[in-house]
C-alpha cells in the first residue's frame, strides 16, 4: 500500500522519502507511463535542448556545456544524476542549485497530474525538473540521460542536439552485454534531421546504423571533429570551425579533451541558434566543475575522489593516477554495488593500489565490506602483476570508517583514492564535510 502524498508544507526530505516508495521497482524501463503524465503537464519550452548520454564522460560533458553557455550570457538549466550529497545537486538554473521550495512546488504539480499512474523516483523527479525548466524562460537546457537512452525518462525530450560520449559495458541487465547492444540503446536519443554527436573513438556499428536509419546528422570523432594539443594549450577542429589556443579544462583527467571536444562539436552544430564567442569557450572550460570526477582535494595527504564504477572508467582512473606525481603509497577506499563488474575494476586498478580499505555500501544493491574484501583478494591472487607486491585488504562497515582508517594510517606524502560508486564518493564527501 502506497503512503499518502505529503501534505502542504512538507519538507523536501519528506517528499523524497515518499517518492522512493511510490513505485514497486527502483528501475522500471519504459516511456509509456512517464509520457502519459508528461502530456498532462506543460513541459513545452523554446530552449535549445542538449541531451547527453554515454557510459562514461557524460557528466563532465554536461558541465562544460553548461559553463560555456553561461559564459556566453545565456540562461541555462542543467539536469544531471545521481546526486552526491543533496538532491538539489541534480538541477541547476544559471549555475545555481535549485531551492527546496522550487522542487517541492513542482513535485506537487507532478503528483496532481499523475493521478493513478505509478512513477519511479527517477521518472517523477525528471518530470518535476523538466517542468521547472519549462517555466524558467531558459535559452538552453543540458540534460543528462540517466540509464541507456531508448527507455530512459529523459528520452521524452526531443533533443535539438544529442551527444553520446562513450559506449562500454555497464548496466548489462538493462542494456545488454555487448557494445553493439548498448550502442543501439544509447543511439535512441538521436533525432531525425538533428545533430547527433558521438565522441567515442570507435563507435559501435549499431549506433552508426541507427543514426543513418532515422536520418540524424551524425558527427563522429576523428571524422567530423577532432582535437590536438601540446603541454601548454590545445585546439579544436570541427566541420567548419576551429578554436585555437585553448587552455586545458579545469576538470582533470585523460579523457577531458575528448569530452570538451564533444561539447564544442555540439555548440558548433547549433551555432545558428546560439552563438558562442571564443572568449566564452576559454572561460567556460576554466569554470566547469563537477564533484567526484578525478577531484583532487586540497591538503595532505592527497585525497582523490572518482566515481569510477565500471571497467572503462577504472582504466581511465588508473591512467590518471599514473600521470600524477610520485607518492610512496596509494591507499584505496573502495565500495561497489553488487551488479557491477567488480573483478574487472579491481584488475584495472591493481598495480596502483598498496592497501585496500573495502567499505560496505547501503541499499539493496550494496555489498558488505567483508564480501568486497574477499572478492578483491581472490582477484588479486590471479594477477601476476601483484605477485611481488605486498598488498593488504581490510573490510569496513562504512565509507566513513574506511576513510578514517586510511587517513590515520597514511603519511602526508601518500595518497588516498576514493572510488567505485557514487555512493562511495558521496559517503566520503559527507564524512569530510562533517569533519570540517
Amino acid at each position: 500500500m502506497v503512503a499518502a502524498a505529503p501534505s502542504k508544507g512538507s519538507n523536501l526530505e519528506t517528499w523524497l522519502s515518499y517518492l522512493e516508495a511510490l513505485h514497486p521497482n527502483a528501475i522500471d524501463m519504459g516511456l509509456n507511463r512517464v509520457k502519459l503524465v508528461a502530456d498532462r503537464l506543460d513541459l513545452n519550452s523554446s530552449a535549445i535542448k542538449y541531451v547527453v548520454g554515454g557510459t562514461n564522460g557524460k557528466g563532465s560533458t554536461c558541465a562544460m556545456l553548461e559553463a560555456i553557455l553561461l559564459a556566453s550570457g545565456y540562461r541555462v538549466g542543467m539536469y544531471t544524476s545521481p546526486h552526491m550529497v543533496h538532491f538539489n545537486e541534480r538541477a541547476r538554473i544559471n549555475g545555481e542549485l535549485v531551492s527546496d521550495a522550487d522542487l517541492i512546488e513542482q513535485f506537487e504539480q507532478v503528483e496532481s497530474a499523475r493521478q493513478n499512474v505509478s512513477l519511479t523516483y527517477f521518472e517523477f523527479t525528471t518530470l518535476a525538473i523538466l517542468r521547472l525548466f519549462a517555466e524558467s524562460h531558459l535559452d538552453a537546457m543540458v540534460l543528462e540521460v540517466g540509464l541507456g537512452g531508448r527507455l530512459d525518462a529523459v528520452n521524452i525530450v526531443d533533443a535539438d542536439c544529442s551527444i553520446i560520449t562513450s559506449v562500454d559495458i555497464d548496466h548489462v541487465d538493462w542494456l545488454g552485454d555487448t557494445r553493439e547492444k548498448i550502442g543501439s540503446e544509447k543511439a535512441h536519443i538521436f533525432r531525425k534531421n538533428c545533430p547527433a554527436i558521438c565522441s567515442d573513438p570507435v563507435p559501435p556499428e549499431s549506433l552508426i546504423s541507427y543514426a543513418s536509419e532515422i536520418g540524424a546528422d551524425l558527427w563522429l570523432f576523428g571524422r567530423d571533429f577532432n582535437y590536438s594539443g601540446d603541454r601548454q594549450q590545445w585546439a579544436f577542429a570541427g566541420r567548419h570551425q576551429r578554436r585555437n589556443a585553448l587552455a586545458y579544462p579545469a576538470l582533470r583527467g585523460a579523457n577531458q579533451l575528448l569530452n570538451a571536444s564533444a561539447a564544442l562539436a555540439a555548440l558548433e552544430a547549433t551555432r545558428d541558434k546560439l552563438a558562442i564567442p571564443q572568449q566564452a569557450v576559454r572561460q567556460g572550460l576554466l569554470n566547469a566543475s563537477l564533484p567526484g570526477r578525478f577531484q583532487i582535494l586540497p591538503g595532505q595527504p592527497t585525497i582523490i575522489l572518482d566515481v569510477a564504477h565500471n571497467p572503462h572508467a577504472a582504466a581511465v582512473l588508473e591512467k590518471n593516477l599514473g600521470n600524477m606525481g610520485f607518492h610512496p603509497y596509494t591507499y584505496a577506499v573502495f565500495g561497489m554495488l553488487s551488479d557491477k563488474d567488480i573483478e574487472q575494476v579491481v584488475k584495472h586498478m591493481a598495480k596502483r593500489i598498496d592497501k585496500w580499505f573495502c567499505a560496505s555500501l547501503p541499499g539493496p544493491r550494496g555489498i558488505s565490506g567483508s564480501e568486497l574484501a574477499h572478492r578483491v583478494d581472490q582477484t588479486l591472487k590471479d594477477l601476476s602483476e601483484v605477485d611481488n607486491k605486498a598488498v593488504e585488504i581490510l573490510p569496513f562497515d562504512s565509507v566513513k570508517s574506511a576513510l578514517g582508517s586510511a587517513t590515520d594510517l597514511c603519511n602526508p606524502d601518500d595518497r588516498i583514492i576514493v572510488f567505485g560508486s557514487f555512493l562511495t564518493v558521496a559517503g566520503a564527501l559527507e564524512s569530510l564535510q562533517r569533519a570540517i
